[in-house]
């Protein structure tokens, strides 16, 4: 930089300094603009205040209107003292309020929360999660969440709520606690066939809850949170889990309807199904409210007026384990096919299957022998690697075969080196790679062979409710991110920690692309070695994006792949250190003579590449002579 550009950048520094000066407002434009902020400020303050109020008139109005509809019939339910009823066994505590008569509080014990402090999830409470039903009559509605019920038959797991109407009839729910985490519940109305229209069949359900952060990573868990329901005699289906808003309208009946948390879940099931309704997940909460998403729906069921026949409901509350699910759902007394194991999503159909009957298997077998999870995921890892060693060993071999033969190949293509002569060069190619018997497609089987394994574990590790609050070296919990580093602020991409494993993982993957490209490198030939130098950029750019999209997954997934990958490129070592490459070559030479004698004997791909590129050259050739006539 010389001695005029130098001052010029001085003048531009001082011009911008002076300029800056100048224009800085004085103390009286200071004073004016802070009041006008303070105003602006205050303003913006009795807006939200009014907003506030508005929002608790609307609310308080709508409660008016709804007991409006229910004044005449239950008139002595409309009011009350809201009073908490208890029904729990070893592995929930369910509370139920006499105000709606429906439950308000769920805890899942064995599971510690959020923080810790306790052996205990809190799925939700009544400041959060509300179940509605509504019964149209001829002339009133009844709207169970304005009544006040009383308590009866009340045990450890049993209890019945009765709202009384004025004219003597009363609606009805039956609660019945299972030995685990389902209850069995009815509603029936007792008397009061007279205010229904003779046609009425149906009642109308609302559901809503806002789904409480239960993991450190709010991300992640959020990501695999959702509404999920099951269409009768179908499968099951999910709303977005990373749309802002989802409001989906639904033709199917339904068998159930779940809201999901990434290892506990609420169902809700009818035994005569959901016909149709609205189904609702909304903009997900800020991080730090300890919430992730609201989830909502609205339903119709069978309905007795004559209350012969009570409408019953199961709901399965607990946690994510599909053993366990499968198990819990043999208690139900509908005889439906519920399929609630499908809340531990295992992955599209053919990722589906490998965990299904092969990962779940392994890993209770495993968990079977008292490992600790980090050791089962290794476990897993070798188990795999031996699957696979003869197909990778194979397909090593064949790569390792095209790279002793480099030199004779670079010496039988040396004479086509212009573009147009580059079918004349693959020809020759695939003649001496059939000539000596040699597969050139084979070394791509060991990232076919390991591809739907890598993406079946990827669908099962995060479900994995075994692996929660589980500790192992370093890490906290296999469950979610294991930081090295944190603060306070989320930078776009990283967000506000560095995951120790997701680094692991991503230097192992930079280790097995540099080994993979070597070996590729050493057996291409001509242009195709140039070609390779720009995708061995692409190859090392990978583990950056793997980076910045599994720095917020859990660490047990990110150990597995760091794992898998670190075997992956211990046995290339180790193949490529036991390999005598000359040894290899005679093997070729003595098979290139035979073929030569005997050229019917030569097969296999190479050889069928072959006749198609001759097959494909006859053609063209055929062609440019009818375009000559």
């Amino acid at each position: 930089m010389n001695r005029d550009t130098l001052i010029g950048f001085l003048l531009i520094g001082l011009v911008l300094i002076g300029f800056s000066w100048y224009n800085q407002p004085s103390q009286e434009e200071m004073e004016a603009y802070q009041r006008q902020q303070d105003s602006i400020a205050a303003m913006q303050d009795k807006q939200v205040k009014k907003a506030l109020v508005d929002a608790e008139k609307e609310k308080a109005d709508s409660e008016a209107a709804a007991k409006k509809d229910t004044t005449a019939l239950f008139y002595a339910a409309l009011n009350g003292q809201s009073q908490d009823v208890v029904l729990k066994n070893g592995k929930v505590e369910l509370t139920f309020s006499t105000k709606g008569g429906t439950i308000s509080k769920a805890v899942i014990k064995g599971f510690k929360n959020a923080d810790n402090s306790k052996d205990e999830v809190t799925l939700f409470d009544q400041k959060t999660q509300q179940l509605n039903f509504m019964l149209a009559g001829k002339q009133d509605n009844i709207i169970t969440q304005d009544l006040y019920f009383t308590p009866s038959n009340q045990s450890d797991t049993t209890v019945t709520m009765t709202a009384q109407s004025a004219g003597g009839g009363s609606i009805v729910l039956n609660y019945t606690l299972g030995q685990d985490y389902l209850l069995h519940f009815s509603l029936q109305a007792k008397g009061l066939s007279g205010i229904f229209a003779p046609n009425y069949k149906e009642m109308d359900i609302e559901w809503s809850d806002m789904a409480r952060q239960q993991e450190r990573g709010f991300m992640f868990e959020n990501r695999y949170s959702t509404l999920t329901y099951k269409e009768k005699n179908g499968g099951t289906d999910y709303l977005s889990e990373t749309s802002e808003k989802v409001n989906e309208k639904i033709d199917e009946t339904l068998d159930w309807v779940a809201f999901k948390n990434q290892f506990f879940s609420a169902a809700l099931i009818s035994k005569d199904d959901f016909q149709g309704g609205s189904l609702m997940t909304s903009i997900p909460q800020e991080k730090g409210t300890g919430y992730l998403k609201q989830f909502a729906a609205k339903m119709k069921t069978q309905f007795d007026p004559t209350g012969r026949q009570p409408s019953e409901f199961e709901m399965y509350i607990g946690p994510n384990d599909f053993r366990l699910i499968k198990d819990v759902e043999e208690e139900s007394t509908f005889g439906k096919d519920l399929d609630l194991e499908q809340l531990v999503y295992l992955g599209w159909p053919l990722f589906r299957i490998i965990n299904r009957w092969f990962t779940i298997y392994v890993f209770d077998w495993l968990t079977s022998w008292g490992f600790s999870m980090g050791v089962v995921l290794i476990l897993i890892t070798l188990l795999l690697k031996a699957i696979t060693f003869p197909m990778v060993k194979k397909s090593y071999m064949s790569s390792a075969k095209m790279r002793v033969l480099k030199p004779k190949l670079d010496e039988a293509t040396k004479q086509y080196d212009k573009p147009e002569d580059q079918m004349q060069k693959q020809q020759a190619m695939m003649q001496l790679y059939s000539q000596y018997g040699v597969s050139p497609l084979s070394g791509c089987l060991p990232m076919l062979i390991q591809m739907p394994i890598w993406i079946a574990m990827f669908n099962f590790v995060p479900n994995a409710i075994q692996l929660r609050r589980e500790s192992f070296l370093w890490i906290d919990d296999l469950s979610t991110y294991d930081p090295i580093v944190e603060w306070g602020t989320h930078i776009w991409g990283i967000g506000d920690h560095l995951s120790l494993t997701c680094i692991l993982f991503c230097v192992s993957n930079v280790l097995y692309s540099y080994m993979t490209m070597r070996q590729q490198k050493d057996q291409m030939v001509g242009a195709q070695a140039e070609q390779m130098k720009m995708m061995q950029w692409m190859m090392y750019l990978m583990p950056l994006m793997f980076f910045f999209m599994f720095n917020d997954y859990s660490s047990g997934l990110n150990f597995y792949y760091f794992i898998s990958l670190f075997f992956s490129a211990a046995i290339m070592w180790t193949l490529r250190k036991t390999t005598n490459d000359e040894k290899l070559l005679a093997i070729l030479e003595a098979r290139y003579k035979e073929n030569k004698a005997n050229p019917k004997k030569q097969s296999g791909l190479a050889a069928r590449l072959e006749a198609m590129q001759k097959q494909a050259e006859e053609l063209q050739r055929q062609r440019m002579n009818q375009q000559k006539r």
